[in-house]
């Protein structure tokens, strides 16, 4: 029997890396990003389905769900960083601080609302990406910190309400992607980790399927 995964932000980085080496083990797979080129172009390599749109919209997030009603995990990789250059606590502006909770921290939850009669049903799991910002205090990440905190406290308590599932909530460590390289440069980025290898750390956990919890994958 097949499993079949939902992965968002599927486009690049950690969420491509992660689909290249489930689709290696035989997973169906529905795919979303933003961007709808590159997509097609990942879901054309790998024999996914791909569902271009933003996971914001709950008419996206409903159209996932309904692609997936055989569902043994989700992954929910999208994220955004939110204002560049990374802006002090004292200066971000507060529009921009909602947009961002609304992609790292709500449109998270609306998915696993959207999915989880799915989830239940095959006794699935559910992976959320965070970051060490969630709790270390470095200057100017305080807003994209702040919505991973949200979303690790998410996963906490979700974990406890839906003690059949796994749920884990995962700190990748620092990953030589886009996303990295606009935070702190290119330079920098260049000497973080390759995602494919924390992809295939993160294949591991989610085939090993350990009790529901926190994990750092630095």
């Amino acid at each position: 029997m097949t499993n079949t995964a939902i992965i968002t932000g599927a486009s690049r980085g950690l969420g491509l890396a992660l689909a290249r080496s489930l689709a290696g083990a035989g997973w169906s797979l529905v795919l979303t990003a933003r961007g709808s080129g590159d997509l097609e172009r990942v879901a054309a390599e790998l024999g996914a389905t791909a569902i271009p749109g933003d996971v914001t919209d709950p008419a996206h997030v409903r159209r996932l769900a309904e692609a997936a009603p055989e569902l043994d995990l989700l992954v929910n990789n999208a994220s955004d960083l939110g204002v560049t250059p990374l802006p002090p606590l004292s200066i971000y502006p507060l529009d921009a601080f909602r947009a961002l909770l609304e992609t790292n921290v709500t449109a998270p939850l609306a998915l696993v609302q959207a999915t989880l009669p799915a989830l239940r049903a095959s006794r699935g799991g559910i992976v959320n990406i965070t970051s060490d910002a969630a709790t270390g205090a470095y200057e100017g990440w305080g807003g994209y910190g702040a919505s991973k905190a949200a979303l690790e406290q998410l996963s906490n308590v979700l974990s406890a309400e839906e003690p059949d599932l796994r749920v884990w909530w995962v700190d990748p460590g620092e990953m030589n992607t886009r996303m990295l390289a606009d935070a702190v440069g290119a330079e920098e980025a260049a000497a973080a980790s390759d995602p494919a290898k924390v992809a295939a750390a993160l294949h591991d956990l989610i085939a090993s399927r350990p009790a529901s919890g926190k994990v750092s994958l630095q």
